[in-house]
Formats: C-alpha cells, structure tokens, sequence
C-alpha cells in the first residue's frame, strides 16, 4: 500500500470550503457531545456510540457521505485516546486560528471517472500525474494546505504490482548525514545542502515585519515544497542504484537544541530517512541505520582512532585528515560513509581501500 497526493483544481475550491465547514461542525459536536456524556457517566463514548448520535445527519442537510461522517467520529475518538484528553482543540471554520480543511472519506464514498473524483454527488477535476486507473483506493481524505489550496491524499494498492528488477548488478551503499554537505557515501559522492530555508530567510523576516500573513504562507509553504522535491528525487534515485543502504543514526533532536538547530532542521534527516525506508521496502532493497559513535574518527583502513582525527564539536571544522598509524588521507564525511557501510554489513571497519 503507499499514500497518493493530487492537486485538487481551484474552481472547486469555494465547495472544498463548504464541505469542510461541515466537518467541523460534526467534529465540534460529536467532540461536546463526548465531554459532556464524560462528565455526566464518567465514560468514554466509543466511535460506535457517536454513530447513534450521528447517523441521519445528511438527511438533515449536510452535504457529506455517511462515510465522511463514520470517518469523522472514528478519528475523533483515536485522538482523544492518543493525546489522553477528555475534550479535543475545536476545529475553526473563520478567522486568523482556523483550521485547515480536512474531509476524509472511505473507498465506497468515492469513485474515479474519467479524469476526476466523484464524491457525494460533486465531481472533482484533478492533475492525474500517477495514473489512478492503476490502482485501488482504499481511504483518503480532502486536505487544505496553508495558501488555501486543495489535495486528495489517498491510500492505494496496485492493481497489477509491477515486477521487482533484480539487484545483482547493484552494490551496497553507505550514507553520512551532514550539515555543510547533505550527505557523503562511502563510494565517494557528496551531495551539497540546499539550505532553502536559509536562502528565504531575509524575504521572510521582512514579510513577518510587515504582517503580510498571506505572503508568510507562501513563503512557508514554497521552502516545504523545495525540500520536499529535493528529498524525493534524492531518495529515489539512491534506491535505484544500489541493493542495499546503511544510514548513520545522527541525532537531529538533540541537535536541534544547540546552535545548529536552524540548519538542522532545515536539512530534515528524519523526513529523508523515513522516505528511503518506505521505498526501500516498496522497491526490495535493504535499508538498515546503525550506530555512527566514532565513524568519524576511526580510520577506515586501518580501523584505529589517531591523535590526528577529528573529535567532537571542537572537530567539525576539520574537513581533511592524514591516519598517524598508516598514513591514508581521508575526508571526513566520506571516511565515516564508509564506516558505516563496514558497520550495516556487521563486520569490523577494517579494510575498505581508500579512494
């Protein structure tokens, strides 16, 4: 199974709009009507229970499949159980703190025709770049991102799986995360950080000064949209090329609560390692992350750690260093791709030639 996200076309934005206000409002009621049978019995209401209560509401005027609202309770109450809360946040519909829309739906409440989705009785024109005739949807939902415009994410599964390409040609790979440079690999390439964040920070601060709301939106949302093409086209293309991938487990949250943080966070490790393990598993690869303690430091050919080798923070700036004990020059980042490469295939990190 894998998630689908499609444009929505913007003609349909103002009925999105619409729908979506209805969703709030059976949030909002199914939400007072939990908090208020919890003061009263001391219980819980089940998703069950909230159906007693919810069903016949599209025969009372809103515009939404029963589905939608089966949907609605069922998310409604595993929310309540994930953050242990007797009363959720409301959903607003207007005004500076509203929510973003959101309408999920089930497989029986949509249908695919002819280039657009048939939901409660609209039809939705859409960008097909997937091919949706391909597969079968189970469930999805309506979303609304910042600048007010409208996806369908849909969760879907293959009609006809296409056949897995063998990987015999293809040889294993290890990956160093980094700051300066995204990402060094134990076969010598080093990919350089785009920093998008960084690169829009001045637009950003002057738009935040002016409180131009809209144009922080934008902003916001084209830094997201960068990053996420960059991180999508970089994983996909490792998983092609290579039968299986090591990653080093750097820790970007303890990161994030030092000087780096901004950087850290702009180069979104976590985001990058969650992509190139789905599609590792969807493409057959191996994808392992182990323990990158003193990757850089040990020596990949000789497997000793020099007084010469970089240590800690006070060593990030060395970039180049020569091993006391056989002499190699090794990069920094492409010395500790290799000794994680030697650590995901559980052998000591001995022996990798220097390039």
């Amino acid at each position: 199974m894998k998630t689908l996200k499609l444009r929505i076309k913007d003609k349909h934005s103002k009925l999105l709009t619409s729908l979506a206000r209805q969703v709030n409002f059976v949030w909002n009621y199914g939400n007072a009507l939990c908090y208020t049978h919890l003061k009263r019995t001391g219980k819980f209401f089940s998703a069950y229970d909230l159906h007693h209560y919810t069903s016949g509401a599209t025969a009372c005027g809103l515009d939404l499949h029963s589905q939608t609202i089966q949907s609605i309770n069922e998310e409604l109450v595993t929310r309540r159980k994930q953050f242990r809360k007797a009363k959720l946040q409301w959903r607003v519909s207007k005004g500076a703190r509203r929510s973003l829309g959101w309408i999920p739906f089930k497989a029986s409440s949509i249908k695919y025709i002819n280039g657009q989705i048939r939901y409660s009785g609209h039809f939705f024109s859409l960008w097909d770049s997937y091919g949706l005739t391909n597969y079968n949807i189970k469930t999805g939902c309506f979303s609304q991102d910042a600048r007010g415009r409208w996806y369908i994410c849909l969760n879907v599964v293959e009609k006809e799986p296409k056949p897995i390409p063998c990987n015999k040609d293809k040889s294993a790979i290890g990956i160093d995360l980094g700051l300066k440079d995204f990402l060094a690999t134990s076969d010598g390439l080093k990919i350089e950080a785009k920093q998008f964040y960084r690169k829009s920070e001045s637009k950003l601060k002057i738009a935040q000064r002016a409180n131009k709301k809209q144009t922080v939106r934008k902003i916001h949302s084209k830094i997201k949209n960068q990053r996420l093409d960059f991180l999508h086209k970089l994983s996909s293309k490792l998983v092609k090329e290579h039968s299986a991938i090591y990653i080093g487990n750097v820790n970007a949250k303890s990161l994030s609560k030092t000087k780096l943080a901004k950087s850290v966070q702009d180069a979104a490790w976590s985001a990058f390692r969650t992509m190139l393990r789905y599609k590792c598993e969807n493409a057959k690869v191996l994808f392992k992350i182990v323990n990158e303690t003193y990757s850089s430091q040990v020596c990949s050919c000789c497997s000793c750690i020099g007084d010469s080798s970089p240590k800690g923070r006070t060593g990030l700036r060395i970039r180049e260093w020569s091993c006391l004990h056989c002499g190699t020059v090794h990069d920094r980042d492409i010395n500790a791709a290799k000794n994680i490469l030697a650590l995901g295939h559980e052998r000591p990190i001995v022996g990798i030639p220097s390039l």
